[in-house]
């Protein structure tokens, strides 16, 4: 029994992972290249590991302080917050290369309130709302993203 249900999470999880979309046109060179600096200035700050980093991207949602605070930072970073240092959508939006817009206004469309007691936590609100409704497209930088490069 107990191997069944071992054999039934591991095929779960391959057929996720074969789900992604990691091709040599998404996600955007250019997109990777802006963000590969923001993603070692945020792994800095927050002492996120990339094995949290790529689990959240890749496989499953969970919940870590460090990688929720990495979440906010690279919003931070990429300067698409606004006054008060929460995420700004249409900057966001306006930031990705034109490949991605249908995407993201797809992915985005649901996750338009985040919520959360602190920025960390409605930055990670965001990240899993996009990644709920479009695990396909959905990725999170990391080393493990930016060998495409």
């Amino acid at each position: 029994m107990k191997s069944s249900i071992l054999l039934l999470v591991v095929g779960a999880t391959l057929c996720l992972s074969q789900d992604l979309r990691r091709d040599s046109e998404y996600p955007p060179k250019e997109l990777l290249k802006a963000l590969q600096p923001i993603h070692d200035v945020c792994v800095a700050k927050t002492g996120v590991t990339d094995d949290a980093i790529q689990e959240f991207s890749d496989g499953q949602i969970h919940e870590d302080e460090k990688l929720k605070c990495y979440m906010n930072c690279i919003f931070h970073e990429a300067k698409v917050v606004d006054a008060d240092g929460e995420v700004h959508l249409e900057m966001l939006h306006e930031m990705l290369p034109d490949s991605m817009q249908t995407i993201a206004m797809h992915m985005g469309k649901k996750c338009l309130y985040p919520k959360g007691e602190t920025q960390c936590d409605r930055a990670f609100w965001l990240h899993k709302c996009w990644k709920s409704a479009d695990p396909k497209h959905y990725f999170l930088p990391g080393q493990h993203i930016f060998h495409l490069l």
